[in-house]
């Protein structure tokens, strides 16, 4: 607690330039990101797959999966450069105190005389702040799910699902946004400099919340889960946690396909009753015992208790995440190199420390997905002692093909963005010898099923 304090009395220098170095932070990391960019596309122009995929992919799936890599990335270029002038604008531009001042205006003139205070107008500058992040984010939302994706087979979205789900988003955003962000301030408000301690626990309690609370109330806002009906699926995987020890409640399907071909599979609950939603379009498109070699490696996770490690993680993130901002909260240098002189918010400190963590973060997410690319071949090692191995890899296989996922990628890329090894790499790490080429015009009505390069 006295480290805490002294760091926080270091850091708030009188004229110190946060604001410039904010903004080098922000330059450099996409750059950075830039510079990794360039380098996947290169590998992205390559005429040929690596030779592991070779006997497996035909050269026609291999140039289409190429293509679609080559347009995300290029979409990447132009959408990071959009996002990256935005920052610029709102720094710059002094956009976040005068979106505070206006708040403010709009409080005293509008608000009930029971509605004042830091609260209130916080919640009034979120909103705000929000709608106009989203509006400015349409353009590229709008090219990537009806121009990019609508190209390569990917989107089913229609324009009025599009609409509706952005609608449900901001009003989901109201409902519970506005009380946890009210209670977020409210601690910091009352617990003086020990505020981080209960912020933590709050944080805990936030999350238990949401993952009994998600799959009942919000899911079924977006998508449909039907039980799974009886039949030789269904008894796979019923007799696959059986053997596991694991706690299934129920097997829903979940209707995927209503806005992209999108496939994938996952659990979620409380310790002692789980939950598995598959894909219908995984279900659609595999065959039965891969999609239970699928669900062998989401349960291997389990078993090996990566999602409780994870979560271990996730809860001393977190911890020191909001013991930092202690250190940040009053610092008067850091506000008053943004435009605030007279008033110091809470969330707009939230937000300039967010922003000056970043290189920190950039740290914690490439550790990350070296640990979580770890697991991903621990799960996979697990499926292969249950006897999955020929299915799981043909089901990775499959999925590749079908989603047109980039089948190569820099190493360099790679570590930085992926939390899940590459295909060849996972091939490799099951010893796949198989040698059937798979080809795209087997089955002209066969869609490609969208999933993220990373998924499974």
């Amino acid at each position: 607690m006295d480290f805490l304090q002294r760091l926080a009395r270091m850091l708030d220098r009188p004229q110190f330039p946060w604001k410039s170095l904010i903004v080098g932070f922000s330059i450099g990391q996409y750059v950075f990101e830039s510079y990794l960019s360039l380098r996947q596309y290169k590998v992205l122009q390559q005429k040929k797959p690596p030779k592991t995929l070779e006997g497996e992919v035909s050269q026609d799936v291999f140039d289409k999966s190429q293509a679609y890599g080559r347009a995300k990335a290029k979409y990447g270029f132009v959408s990071s450069l959009y996002g990256q002038v935005q920052n610029l604008v709102v720094i710059y531009g002094d956009v976040l105190p005068k979106l505070w001042a206006l708040s403010g205006v709009w409080l005293a003139r509008y608000a009930p005389a029971g509605f004042t205070g830091e609260i209130t107008q916080t919640l009034i500058f979120f909103f705000t702040f929000n709608v106009i992040t989203t509006v400015l984010s349409l353009p590229t939302s709008i090219y990537s799910t009806f121009v990019l994706e609508e190209k390569f087979g990917f989107n089913k979205q229609t324009p009025k699902l599009f609409i509706t789900d952005l609608l449900k988003g901001q009003a989901l955003m109201v409902v519970f946004g506005a009380p946890l962000l009210s209670a977020f301030l409210a601690i910091i408000q009352k617990s003086g400099n020990s505020f981080f301690y209960y912020l933590w626990l709050f944080g805990i309690g936030v999350q238990m919340f949401t993952i009994t609370i998600y799959p009942i109330v919000i899911l079924p806002l977006f998508n449909k889960l039907s039980p799974l009906e009886e039949g030789s699926l269904k008894t796979g995987v019923e007799k696959l946690a059986a053997n596991l020890n694991f706690p299934l409640k129920e097997l829903y399907v979940i209707d995927g396909s209503k806005r992209s071909a999108h496939s994938n599979a996952y659990f979620y609950g409380l310790p002692w009753k789980k939950h598995i939603v598959i894909y219908d379009t995984l279900i659609e498109k595999s065959e039965t015992e891969e999609v239970v070699a699928v669900l062998s490696h989401e349960l291997g996770h389990w078993s090996l208790s990566h999602t409780t490690k994870l979560f271990g993680i996730a809860q001393f993130h977190m911890f020191y995440i909001f013991a930092l901002f202690s250190v940040f909260i009053n610092n008067r240098s850091l506000y008053q190199s943004f435009g605030f002189h007279k008033e110091f918010p809470i969330i707009i400190g939230f937000i300039l420390f967010s922003d000056a963590l970043s290189p920190m973060d950039t740290v914690v997410k490439l550790l990350m997905n070296v640990l979580s690319r770890k697991f991903e071949f621990e799960a996979d090692a697990f499926a292969v002692s249950l006897g999955f191995s020929t299915e799981l890899a043909r089901s990775l296989i499959k999925l590749q093909i079908q989603n047109l996922s980039t089948m190569d990628a820099d190493w360099l890329y790679a570590s930085y963005h992926y939390s899940h090894p590459i295909l060849p790499e996972r091939l490799g790490a099951l010893s796949w010898h198989g040698g059937k080429q798979a080809d795209s015009k087997k089955d002209d009505n066969d869609k490609a099923v969208k999933a993220g390069d990373r998924e499974l």
